[in-house]
């Protein structure tokens, strides 16, 4: 019986699988240490093209190119943080490069790979997702709504997890404040509603 195939270990893993995908990856999770925050913090990122002269011309009269900005999405540390890890887990699996092959970013999602810091690269879906989370669980205090609405997160499809994101993000502020507000009672309930925990209980079983 053929030996399988040992896993490379997490620094070489990221050396040779992903930071060469970080220059144009859609998203960016970064994995990292805040001043007076338990570590490590996870800050999602999502790389937007921006103009910084709009007007400026060139010799030829044609615009110049965009240059990609990485936008800070949200953070997740602390308690919320270890009661999503499974979730994030979950979202992060399937990822994978453009031949197919899975990236393992699930690895990185552990009590090893949290030790890691760096740039992990996201395709949109995963990115999306992630970043709706970290607005969403933003000062709540029920851990049980944290968890659960990561996990109805996790359900959506790319599509509408791009279109949630989008929502909570690009409307200006109030408008994103109240997008997030009607989010958090549509995907964990009103505080204290007693359902919480039996549809919490469901999703942890599946």
């Amino acid at each position: 019986m053929p030996k399988q195939k040992q896993k490379l270990d997490l620094k070489q893993h990221h050396k040779e699988r992903l930071a060469k995908l970080n220059a144009k990856a859609p998203f960016v999770l970064r994995v990292t240490e805040w001043k007076d925050k338990p570590i490590p913090i996870l800050v999602i990122k999502e790389r937007h093209f921006r103009d910084e002269y709009e007007d400026a011309r060139d010799a030829d009269g044609q615009r110049g190119k965009a240059r990609p900005v990485l936008i800070e999405r949200g953070s997740l540390y602390g308690e919320p943080q270890h009661r999503c890890l499974p979730v994030l887990r979950r979202i992060l699996e399937p990822v994978t490069d453009e031949a197919g092959i899975p990236l393992e970013l699930n690895r990185y999602m552990t009590p090893e790979g949290l030790r890691f810091r760096g740039n992990l690269p996201l395709n949109e879906e995963a990115g999306a997702k992630l970043g709706l989370i970290f607005r969403l669980q933003d000062r709540l205090k029920d851990l049980d709504r944290v968890e659960l609405i990561a996990y109805r997160v996790a359900q959506f499809t790319r599509e509408e997890a791009a279109y949630w994101l989008s929502r909570a993000t690009s409307f200006g502020p109030s408008a994103n404040r109240w997008a997030l507000s009607g989010l958090r009672i549509m995907l964990g309930g009103h505080p204290k509603d007693p359902d919480i925990g039996n549809m919490l209980e469901r999703f942890r079983a599946e």
